[in-house]
């Protein structure tokens, strides 16, 4: 890997894990630096479905999923950065499966602290493996000016990444094992006028993943960089192996370096400093020494910060200290987030377009399935289906409990909301629940692998019911007229896969008793399930996600709806009074 080959690429960042401050930070780089669109596609994290944060003084929606392996492929596909802000008991497993499943990938910045050095080490041959820049653990990140933030590296604030000029590239690339000190070495590069080429915090562990040397070859390789500056510490052999290379004639590129640590000396017993790293075992690893031996090989070592400002101002300054970037106003972050409708400019908006605009194209059909979808929907047949599922739905009787519950309510004098209200409160589970739980029974059988018998059986062992299964009235021999007429949308381009699933579950059960057949809230499931995914492209995830929040649900309570409604006016209208049961219909048990 190189900087080059990192800078030429546009960079699309999924965050392994979720740190508000640090995903803020990299996309107001990504607005300062005038890029189109966030560099962060995903969060992989539990719990949530989405993360809200700011572009400039708007708001962006980044997809969130629990897993990676949740992760659509497009985004996969598209990946070429992973931020990994897990806890270290997780950064070996959770680095090395973003290796294997983002085939595009080309960095990893690592943050977690405490990551065990086993780890770290066969994280280094993974590296070296499959030709992935992999920094860290313990790293504030990677930064290419113009190009990408990776990590907190630059400030987390945007007034910090103003203030530190890095919205273009410069001439210094900035190498340092300490996450704290990456950022005063860059604002003193930017303070020169000679600007940062690129910056990198290696982390303070032993054994970091990517090394001091291999940094040091990054910046001799790059075209871009005329000068290092180097920040290292007490403990370990780096700087000796980079005078080696100095030595071998690897390393041309004049160096500027500091080595911290030189305070440990004056103790008798060597002192662990922050980092794992920091602590001189032998008189070879004090920072004295290895400051001497990178002096004999040509380094400029500086024994205080100040120094470096100094050396670096004999240099070229011609990059200008001014970088002009946009500003951001107040932020207010908005209490609610809406893809069905709101206001622009005075005048409402439904779907994206204003209200009459919306309304004038739309029936009545299309206008609801595309308002429970979030999105305009085009599909004849879609909403063909779903006009029929309306009309079909609207009323059963005033037998069933929410009618029932309606006309006791409307005859107690109540208003029409509190009528509505007590009819809509019985759906559940055993009343007009049916079309939510069949349709995520289908979406799972369908697409698990297993056979209907294995299906059915898991629901007998379990003593449960099969939702969208088994009618009062109609039979195998006796089919209800409502399913047959439901049926003229088969013959679907996914071949009807989970309606054949459904039936299929009928051929087994209706061996055991007639009248468990696919009923009516089991058929509507099916086929809406094979309609969504034929024409509109829903996955079978989507499809379980539609399930989870109660989406073919919304498709029942919205047309009975019209059917309590109409229970209520109609009782309002005969005003028989108070409704009350005759002492014959309840049989008292003292």
């Amino acid at each position: 890997m190189s900087i080059a080959e990192l800078r030429a690429s546009s960079p699309s960042i999924i965050m392994i894990g979720s740190h508000p401050g640090v995903i803020q930070s990299m996309l107001d780089y990504d607005f300062m630096i005038g890029r189109a669109e966030p560099s962060v596609i995903a969060v992989i994290v539990q719990g949530r479905k989405l993360e809200r944060y700011f572009w400039g003084t708007d708001e962006v929606i980044i997809p969130a999923v629990p897993m990676l392996s949740d992760l659509k492929k497009e985004l996969a596909d598209k990946c070429t950065v992973a931020v990994n802000v897990q806890s270290a008991r997780r950064v070996l497993s959770s680095t090395k499966e973003a290796v294997a499943k983002l085939p595009n990938l080309k960095l990893i910045s690592i943050f977690a602290e405490q990551t065990p050095e086993t780890h770290s080490l066969e994280l280094r041959t993974l590296a070296i493996k499959k030709n992935v820049l992999i920094v860290g653990p313990s790293s504030v990140g990677v930064l290419l000016p113009g190009t990408m933030k990776i990590g907190a590296i630059g400030g987390t604030q945007y007034p910090q990444l103003v203030e530190a000029k890095i919205a273009k590239a410069g001439k210094v690339a900035v190498i340092s094992t300490s996450g704290g000190m990456v950022n005063e070495l860059i604002h003193i590069a930017t303070g020169s006028g000679q600007g940062v080429s690129f910056a990198i915090a290696l982390g303070g562990d032993r054994f970091p993943v990517t090394d001091p040397m291999t940094a040091m070859l990054l910046a001799q390789n790059d075209e871009l960089t005329e000068r290092i500056i180097y920040f290292g510490e007490l403990g370990g052999t780096d700087e000796y192996e980079i005078a080696r290379l100095i030595d071998e004639g690897k390393l041309t590129k004049p160096i500027i370096a500091y080595v911290a640590g030189v305070v440990a000396e004056l103790f008798d017993t060597p002192p662990q400093f922050g980092h794992a790293k920091a602590l001189a075992q032998t008189d070879d690893e004090s920072a004295t020494a290895k400051k001497d031996r990178l002096r004999k090989s040509g380094v400029i070592v500086c024994d205080h910060l100040g120094e470096i400002a100094d050396k670096l101002d004999n240099g070229d300054t011609t990059m200008s200290k001014e970088q002009n970037v946009p500003g951001i106003g107040e932020r207010k972050k908005r209490a609610i987030i809406s893809h069905i409708s709101g206001d622009k400019d005075g005048e409402v908006q439904l779907l994206g377009h204003e209200l009459l605009e919306t309304i004038e194209r739309n029936s009545i059909a299309s206008l609801v399935l595309s308002l429970l979808l979030g999105k305009q929907v085009e599909s004849k047949r879609a909403i063909d289906f779903t006009d029929l599922v309306l009309r079909m739905l609207v009323d059963h009787g005033p037998y069933v409990s929410g009618a029932v519950n309606t006309i006791i309510t409307a005859r107690a004098g109540r208003d029409l909301v509190s009528g509505l209200t007590a009819g809509l409160l019985t759906i559940g589970p055993r009343f007009g629940g049916a079309i939510n739980e069949a349709s995520r029974g289908w979406v799972d059988g369908a697409t698990s692998g297993v056979s209907a018998k294995e299906f059915v059986d898991s629901y007998v062992k379990q003593g449960g019911i099969i939702a969208g299964i088994g009618h009062k009235k109609y039979r195998i021999d006796m089919p209800d007229p409502r399913v047959e007429a439901l049926m003229q949308f088969s013959g679907n381009s996914n071949g009807d896969r989970y309606l054949k699933f459904a039936r299929s579950v009928e051929e087994i059960t209706t061996t055991k008793k007639g009248n468990l057949i696919l009923n009516i809230d089991g058929a509507i499931g099916a086929v809406m399930l094979d309609i969504l995914e034929s024409e509109l492209g829903y996955k079978p995830d989507e499809l379980r996600e539609l399930a989870d929040i109660e989406f073919f649900n919304a498709l029942f309570v919205l047309s009975r709806s019209i059917g309590f409604t109409a229970h209520y006016l109609d009782q309002r209208r005969n005003d028989e009074g108070l409704f009350r049961l005759d002492t014959d219909d309840v049989r008292y048990i003292a």
